[in-house]
């Protein structure tokens, strides 16, 4: 569902900081939300912005946010956070948490994962003050780690496709659980049909020097660099199982001479699962399945997770987005 009235805050403020890794949390907080306000008033959302540049201690930092969202009329309330562990090189990914909009909280976390990310889900949090003391549905949204190379380089990168993501999802767009739009005749590509999985470090389906159709040299990693994991699996020099599992991935069989490879990578498809009606947006990564499958696309494990199905489970593909 989307939502009329929203009131958006950064989670700390300007005297009370947060987390401080690669990124720093209450500046991109600030920056994530500044940008889903301009995206909520253009589909007609009533958006009410905070930021606190007054407190001095935490307690009076928590309270002032959830005051000022407790001041406004409003259908949901929402808090922007960046999460962090410790340094690390390898990708973390985002999380939604919520006391009691699991549904919604499950919904915006896989929209900002098919950004690239690991998608940790929603969770239940039942210590957090400001979802225990807000007055309306609330969602604490973390958007990735601070501290982990592969996220903050994803999240620069696609910075913009998560703020869009997370705005359709609570603003009105495409969601999970509800019918796609009509089909937009100036598609480029359109498949319906079932599907399998491929890619990532498990996948023995594939040859452990097997490269894709799209990257074949380690440099190649760096036109889409949100697509792979941060390191070689131990065994393997190709660059399928090299693909991040978690990040929603695509691979059809692609006509060039109507969607150019420069154009697959810089555009999304919109993925729709039949059995459940999820749609979520996918990158693609590849040219198959071979058509003696029976198969019309190969999704990543954590795609095809999101969506809800299971190998041969059918799917609506429509590229671009």
């Amino acid at each position: 569902m989307s939502y009329n009235s929203i009131v958006i805050s950064s989670g700390h403020g300007k005297y009370v900081r947060g987390a401080s890794g690669i990124i720093d949390e209450v500046d991109e907080a600030r920056r994530v939300v500044d940008e889903l306000a301009n995206q909520f008033r253009d589909r007609g959302v009533d958006v009410k912005v905070f930021h606190d540049d007054v407190s001095h201690s935490q307690n009076e930092n928590l309270n002032r946010i959830v005051d000022y969202h407790n001041a406004q009329s409003r259908d949901l309330d929402v808090s922007v956070h960046f999460n962090a562990y410790q340094s690390c090189e390898k990708p973390m990914g985002t999380e939604v948490l919520y006391v009691t909009q699991s549904s919604l909280a499950s919904q915006v976390s896989a929209a900002i994962a098919s950004c690239g990310f690991i998608n940790r889900g929603g969770k239940k949090r039942t210590d957090l003050f400001f979802l225990n003391n807000t007055e309306m549905p609330a969602l604490l949204i973390e958007v990735c780690f601070v501290d982990s190379e592969a996220d903050c380089e994803c999240y620069e990168v696609q910075f913009q496709s998560i703020c869009t993501a997370i705005a359709d999802v609570l603003g009105g767009g495409i969601e999970g659980g509800e019918e796609l739009p009509p089909p937009d005749s100036d598609a480029l590509f359109e498949a319906t049909g079932r599907c399998s999985t491929f890619g990532g470090p498990e996948d023995t389906g594939v040859q452990t020097d097997e490269d894709l159709a799209f990257f074949e040299v380690e440099a190649d990693i760096a036109k889409a660099p949100h697509l792979f994991l941060p390191y070689q699996p131990q065994g393997t020099t190709g660059l399928a199982r090299r693909l991040n599992p978690h990040v929603h991935y695509i691979a059809c069989r692609w006509d060039y001479d109507e969607t150019p490879r420069s154009m697959l990578l810089e555009e999304v498809a919109i993925v729709r699962a039949r059995k459940t009606g999820i749609a979520l947006t996918a990158f693609p990564a590849d040219w198959g399945p071979n058509e003696t499958t029976g198969r019309v696309a190969d999704l990543s494990p954590g795609l095809m997770q999101d969506l809800g199905i299971g190998t041969d489970d059918e799917v609506e593909v429509t590229f671009p987005a």
